[in-house]
């Protein structure tokens, strides 16, 4: 079956073409925004999904209408221009990291956690536990044996029970993402900062098992992925999260400081997608980054515990686990965070829609510095695999709690 032209479907060459990274506007349509087309393109994928969902269509039709979405998100997909692109954005972001720190963490609402996050990071570089990418500061640091962590992490009841697994897209987690597929479980793993959209699905069934390794980056995230909107169904059985510091006795943890992994606990609580009250939150770190001053009685309201502290040397489960919050605090929420990130935006408009009445609006803030990236560095040596039915999400719904925000 080769005719796709009975779904209806738009002529998309032209977008296809122009909508990839780097693509030559100038040349080929010098009157057309990329932002437009890329923009169109967006429209069109979304266009084939809202088809793909028509209970008219037989199995056969369902899987060649999955092969044109995939071909067309991944048909001219250049993972070299990707990848130079996220850097690209990276960078602009770290440049300014050094001269603004000292004067943004005046500003920040605790500035005790910065300085938790200063001693370990340099602690990690000073006793050269820190792997590449360096120098780990503002950053989730890679540390040495991450990999092992990862497979005492793969070895918990916890983990072999689980179906659906999320995991932070940061470098010390990638041995935990391709643990996760090796073990033919779905992962979830969010998009970088959550710029370009919200979390992207691996399933290693329908990936080539020469290419499970590949996915565990970004570029093969964004080669193999499959993007998951906001109002997909789907069940997180896992969470896997990364930390810069971490309390063994309430399970209370510092990241690096812009408040994603709070963000994404938040939208999918928010969502349903996951139970606050069972789902199980675990973090690898080296044991350097396990630590007994994070003062528990100032931590946020969003903050997220962890469970279970997965080192290369031991496994520690969190005896007086601090409490788990669920939903998120609009009311903390800055307009320059919300204005970063679109799945944020999208999901007030709906919840206000649901409402019928505007949410409150964080006070400002300035937002902290991000890491530095350099080439070299050196100080010498439904239910299973397609997601589970749940109910849905609705207007005044009773949320037992709220999250989100930078910390």
């Amino acid at each position: 079956m080769n005719d796709h032209s009975k779904f209806d479907l738009q002529p998309r060459a032209r977008l296809i073409s122009l909508a990839t990274p780097h693509s030559s506007l100038e040349s080929e349509e010098p009157n057309t925004s990329k932002q437009v087309l890329l923009k169109e393109f967006t429209m069109h994928v979304d266009s084939l999904r809202a088809i793909l969902q028509k209970s008219s269509l037989s199995e056969a039709e369902r899987a060649e209408l999955r092969g044109v979405i995939r071909h067309d998100l991944l048909g001219s997909f250049n993972a070299d221009a990707f990848e130079e692109e996220r850097l690209a954005a990276d960078s602009a972001a770290m440049d300014a990291m050094k001269e603004e720190a000292e004067l943004a963490f005046a500003g920040l609402r605790t500035p005790w956690k910065w300085a938790i996050r200063q001693r370990i990071w340099d602690l990690l570089e000073e006793k050269n536990i820190a792997q590449p990418p360096r120098p780990v500061h503002h950053r989730i640091p890679n540390f040495q044996d991450a990999s092992v962590a990862a497979q005492r992490l793969a070895k918990l009841p916890a983990f072999a029970a689980a179906q659906c697994v999320k995991v932070n897209p940061d470098t010390p987690q990638r041995p935990v993402r391709r643990a996760v597929l090796e073990q033919r479980k779905i992962l979830l793993t969010p998009q970088p900062r959550l710029r370009s959209g919200f979390f992207s699905r691996l399933d290693p069934d329908s990936i080539s098992p020469d290419k499970l390794k590949e996915c565990t980056t970004s570029k093969g995230v964004a080669a193999f992925g499959e993007p998951v909107d906001l109002n997909a169904e789907f069940n997180v059985d896992l969470v896997v999260v990364g930390s810069t510091a971490v309390c063994p006795r309430t399970g209370a943890r510092v990241g690096k400081g812009e408040g994603f992994a709070e963000l994404e606990w938040g939208i999918l609580t928010e969502m349903r997608n996951l139970d606050p009250n069972r789902t199980l939150v675990v973090t690898t770190v080296h044991d350097l980054q396990v630590v007994n001053d994070i003062p528990a009685d100032q931590l946020t309201q969003h903050d997220v515990p962890v469970d279970i502290i997965v080192t290369p040397t031991r496994t520690i489960n969190v005896a007086e686990r601090a409490p788990k919050p669920s939903g998120v605090f609009w009311e903390l929420l800055s307009p320059q965070k919300l204005a970063q990130i679109r799945v944020l935006q999208q999901l007030k408009q709906q919840v206000e829609a649901e409402r019928g009445t505007t949410l409150p609006v964080g006070p400002d803030e300035r937002l902290p510095p991000t890491a530095e990236r350099r080439e070299t560095f050196s100080r010498g040596a439904g239910r299973g695999r397609s997601g589970r039915g749940r109910t849905r999400r609705g207007g005044g719904s009773n949320r037992r709690g709220k999250v989100n925000l930078p910390i």
